[in-house]
């Protein structure tokens, strides 16, 4: 029998030092352990560890990791460190499934994969899978956007909002950011505006006696969380109720050192693990540990879906992508948009093993064309008759039928495909420049699917679905042209543009575009025409809110934020702002002329100028504008007397 002292204080008494000599020798022989086989200096603080903290220490010597303990100091001396050593080791062992010893395994494995330069594509053909190709607009499409909207109760959003914005040239939460500067709307309330109109709207579709609450999770980070929560209760929620909005924290893994995954030290804390972001793949594991899922499909609901935080674009796809899941029967639908050959994206790919395993996933551009060409395709990723790729271009949304994904996440424990991306020293790949980490991506679910899953994918148009806002503007300035910028300038046009061509579409006369520079980028600037998502959810609802002959000069502003405004007969040459509320019906006639809000270049430099504002490399100048507000029920006519 022996006895195991352990003392809260970061000290222990002189005169107990000798006797915890006999403690360890027990504690060793009784866990079957020769003392010769433990680092000396974990042995000598095994007095004040747990049983369970033991184990863990045992099993970080089991699996290489002696090193963590070269520093440490005789017992007595910064016991509370090591204390929060293992605490660490704790949370970092019950965070991965399998825990830390898997966690080191996989490592291994990949990085010896990495060192001889194995692909995790060998053995694999590809091929174009099967998806939907939709072309805006037309019956197709339309048919798909109903099918959407009525499904779309039955959905959750998951967002994955892990980011900073320093990448970008701005401080904040990316989901802060401005998605564009008309209206002052940023990233987050877009995505719930058009969240709450997607629920309204699906009601009234499918005549519900009650509106269902579409649930809403955002994966936060150490980061983002607490600043997320901020703009969230700072804003009432953007309209939403805060029961339907979740966060989930993503926590981070452990860094490795060298090939045998030997876990890297904090450089400023002997006492601490190096840790790094795991990837957004996290979010599946997060969302099956929390139980979300299994009260989701207690709820009735059948889809969950899965998308990015800085494109603003990507609610005007959503409706008809989540119609070709609901119609096609879609396990997995990747939404995707036309690429071009060798295109800096992804593409979606049917991958067949020479054993028989099949897979449609996303295949990084660099990875792609090789793959091709060593399947016997001597142009490698050329583009086909219509003049773009057959693979189709990924951007990180996903659409999963709920009941297969928690059949398959239990099967996993949430667990991700991972792959390691250590940046060597030099051509004998036998040390890093720097630590390394085991990284996992979203997209990369269907990985462990069988071949009998349903997966597909969904191709929309690239100006209606995909404008990143990734660079900054020193960089997005660089970038050679005719590639897109992914920046906030261009990010922000694009939504101009695709808000202009939806209503040339629907019928009206709307001026091109002139090319103007920003922060050295040359940008298309349409006209700056913005709605609130419950103005214009589907094409069809636009086209019916649209009347006559209506006209739109490239210099105008037009802002919509109600849900009943018709425009007939309308020529815009200026700045129209119509607020309403839901029960007022406003027709908007005649011709309105004034001399509008005016785009004033800013550089990206000049501090006197708000940092949401330099990164696009301009500020409005609102220098007239007619503005009408609705606060009443009843029918409205807005006519201007010439």
């Amino acid at each position: 029998m022996f006895h195991l002292f352990i003392f809260e204080k970061s000290t222990i008494p002189a005169r107990m030092v000798s006797a915890t000599v006999d403690s360890e020798a027990d504690i060793l022989s009784n866990l079957n352990i020769n003392a010769g086989d433990w680092p000396s200096n974990l042995v000598k603080n095994l007095c004040l560890l747990s049983p369970d903290q033991i184990e863990l220490g045992k099993m970080l010597v089991e699996m290489g990791q002696s090193h963590l303990f070269q520093q440490w100091t005789d017992a007595g001396v910064e016991d509370d460190k090591k204390k929060a050593f293992f605490d660490q080791v704790a949370k970092l062992n019950t965070r991965y499934p399998g825990g830390l010893a898997s966690y080191i395994k996989n490592a291994r494995e990949l990085l010896a994969d990495s060192k001889v330069g194995k692909s995790p594509y060998d053995g694999f053909t590809p091929s174009v899978p099967t998806g939907e190709v939709l072309s805006f607009g037309d019956d197709n499409f339309i048919k798909y956007e109903e099918a959407g909207v009525k499904e779309a109760q039955n959905a959750a959003f998951v967002l994955v909002a892990g980011g900073l914005g320093e990448r970008l040239g701005y401080n904040g939460i990316k989901v802060a950011l401005l998605a564009e500067a008309t209206t002052g709307t940023c990233f987050l309330q877009v995505y719930i505006e058009a969240i709450l109109a997607l629920q309204e709207g699906s009601c009234r579709l499918t005549q519900g006696t009650f509106q269902k609450d579409i649930p809403f999770v955002i994966m936060t980070s150490d980061d983002t969380h607490t600043r997320t929560l901020e703009v969230l209760e700072s804003n009432s929620y953007f309209g939403m109720k805060p029961t339907q909005v979740k966060l989930l924290k993503q926590e981070k893994v452990a860094c490795l050192d060298d090939n045998d995954a030997r876990l890297a030290l904090d450089p400023h804390n002997k006492y601490q693990i190096q840790t790094k972001p795991h990837g957004h793949g996290d979010v599946h594991s997060l969302l099956y540990s929390s139980g979300l899922l299994k009260v989701w499909l207690d709820a009735g609901l059948r889809w969950v879906l899965f998308f990015q935080d800085t494109n603003g674009l990507l609610f005007k796809a959503i409706p008809a992508s989540l119609g070709v899941s609901a119609t096609k029967q879609y396990q997995v639908n990747s939404l995707a948009v036309q690429r071009k050959a060798k295109e800096a994206m992804g593409g979606i790919t049917r991958l067949t093993h020479s054993d028989g395993r099949s897979m449609v996933i996303n295949v990084e551009y660099n990875q792609l064309d090789p793959l091709l060409r060593a399947a016997g395709h001597p142009d490698g990723d050329a583009d086909c008759e219509t003049g773009y790729s057959p693979f189709p271009g990924n951007i990180n949304h996903l659409i999963l039928e709920l009941g297969p994904y928690i059949e398959e996440l239990t099967k996993t424990g949430g667990a991700i495909k991972e792959f390691v991306n250590p940046k060597y020293k030099d051509a004998s790949k036998t040390s890093f420049k720097s630590s390394t980490r085991l990284e996992c991506m979203m997209q990369d679910y269907p990985k462990t699917l069988p071949p009998t899953a349903r997966v597909g994918f969904t191709v929309m148009d690239k100006w209606l679905a995909y404008a990143p806002v990734k660079n900054n503007p020193e960089d997005a300035s660089k970038v050679p042209k005719g590639n897109p910028y992914h920046s906030a300038t261009s990010g922000e046009m694009a939504i101009y543009r695709a808000n202009s061509l939806i209503l040339v579409k629907a019928g009206v006369q709307v001026e091109g575009p002139v090319q103007q520079v920003f922060n050295g980028q040359e940008v298309e600037v349409w006209p700056r025409i913005t709605w609130k998502p419950k103005w214009g959810l589907t094409f069809s609802e636009i086209k019916s809110k649209v009347r006559q002959s209506c006209s739109v000069s490239q210099r105008s502003t037009m802002v919509l934020k109600g849900r009943n405004i018709f425009l007939e007969d309308l020529s815009l040459d200026g700045a129209l702002i119509i607020n309403s509320i839901d029960g007022a019906e406003v027709k908007v006639e005649g011709s309105i002329q004034n001399k509008g809000w005016l785009l004033e270049r800013i550089h990206y430099k000049d501090s006197s100028s708000p940092e949401e504002l330099r990164i696009r490399g301009f500020k409005i100048n609102k220098l007239e504008h007619l503005e009408q507000t609705y606060s009443e029920t009843g029918k409205f006519i807005l006519k201007p007397q010439c």
